[in-house]
């Protein structure tokens, strides 16, 4: 059966002044706290997003969070370098980001910078930059990881009655694929095991929503034909590994589905919902059909740009990239068809925490060797 989702719920009102959301009292170092608060930062190519929590006994409760639009990927495809603004803009996010940490006490962070600044030629000077005034230490994570990371922060959303699901994380600069062994996970006790199923392979395609959409300017004509334009780009970019072929005959049979990860698979949730405002509630852990999400795209995909900064789940900021979403969504669903979709409002700082808040494994002592005698 689905499990039940990680205690990851924002504070209503985010507070400003430091207090916690919570109605408890800061840990002062005297007496018995409310716990240790751990961050998360992720640093895309589109957004700057981060998570500060405490532990729990059912996994961490969010404390605080943060999430702006730094656009640090614009313009990357022609220049290969970061621009002076975006960096900027992302200092100014990160300055917030510092502020809240120190006002929460946070004892352990993780801070890492995807795609953007893996490709960037000047990536490692913002990094230095951001370590020097900020203090702040960030991690260019590989691919690899990134999709690892994806996978960890959406475990709960994975439905172990199926044999295989396709966790997909579309971001602002590429898009991150990792198959996962259902049936191995479930032999082991899946979910309630305590324990991570297994990954067979995973891929990453260097397109996401804010280079595609800057690749495919949107035309006021033809706009049919520009969609499927975008599909087919993204269709050759989404490369599949040895690893992943065995695993295809569970989803043409119906026995795998897809767990969606990213703002392109929120926005389709809420339009699919016709929410009057964005709810998390309602989205996260959301089941979809394939026949739903193809649906929630094609009334998107019919929207001029007014139209969809109309929506008011979407706005105008969403509405310039989320056809690009819609277009690399689509073209993962023709190449690995799933009747069902499970949308999360989760990824990379969800993984990001639980590593952080995980207990280091004892490594078993290896016995040792007995003393030779002396007399030998």
């Amino acid at each position: 059966m689905a499990q039940e989702p990680l205690r990851a719920e924002r504070p209503r009102r985010p507070q400003q002044d430091g207090g916690a959301p919570d109605g408890q009292k800061r840990n002062t170092g005297r007496g018995r706290g409310p716990g240790p608060a751990y961050a998360a930062i992720d640093l895309g190519t589109n957004n700057c997003r981060m998570l500060i929590a405490r532990k729990t006994p059912g996994g961490f409760r969010i404390i605080d969070a943060f999430s702006r639009i730094v656009r640090l990927g614009e313009g990357l495809n022609d220049s290969g370098a970061l621009s002076d603004a975006a960096s900027e803009r992302v200092m100014e996010a990160l300055k917030v980001c510092a502020e809240k940490m120190e006002r929460r006490e946070v004892v352990k962070a993780r801070c890492i910078a995807t795609q953007a600044c893996r490709t960037a030629t000047n990536g490692p000077q913002l990094m230095a930059r951001i370590r020097d005034e900020l203090k702040l230490d960030f991690d260019i994570i590989t691919p690899e990881e990134e999709a690892r990371l994806a996978v960890l922060g959406c475990l709960d959303l994975m439905d172990d009655r199926f044999d295989a699901a396709l966790v997909v994380d579309i971001g602002g600069g590429s898009t991150e694929l990792c198959w996962v062994d259902l049936a191995e996970w479930r032999a082991r006790g899946g979910y309630a095991s305590g324990g991570r199923p297994p990954v067979r392979t995973w891929s990453s395609a260097p397109v996401g929503v804010v280079t595609l959409s800057e690749r495919f300017p949107e035309p006021d004509e033809n706009r049919a034909e520009w969609y499927q334009a975008m599909k087919a780009y993204a269709a050759d970019l989404l490369k599949v590994p040895k690893g992943a072929k065995r695993l295809r005959p569970l989803f043409e049979e119906g026995r795998a589905h897809l767990v969606g990860t990213s703002g392109t698979i929120t926005s389709v949730a809420s339009v699919h919902l016709r929410l009057p405002r964005y709810e998390r509630a309602r989205v996260d852990g959301l089941w979809m059909s394939a026949a739903e999400t193809r649906a929630a795209c094609d009334r998107l995909s019919g929207m001029d740009l007014d139209g969809r900064a109309g929506e008011p789940s979407i706005g105008r900021e969403r509405a310039e990239l989320v056809l690009a979403g819609c277009a690399i969504l689509e073209a993962v669903m023709d190449a690995w068809p799933a009747d069902r979709l499970r949308v999360g409002d989760r990824g990379l700082r969800e993984g990001l925490l639980l590593n952080l808040m995980r207990k280091p494994r004892r490594r078993r002592r290896k016995p040792r060797r007995a003393k030779k005698d002396a007399a030998e």
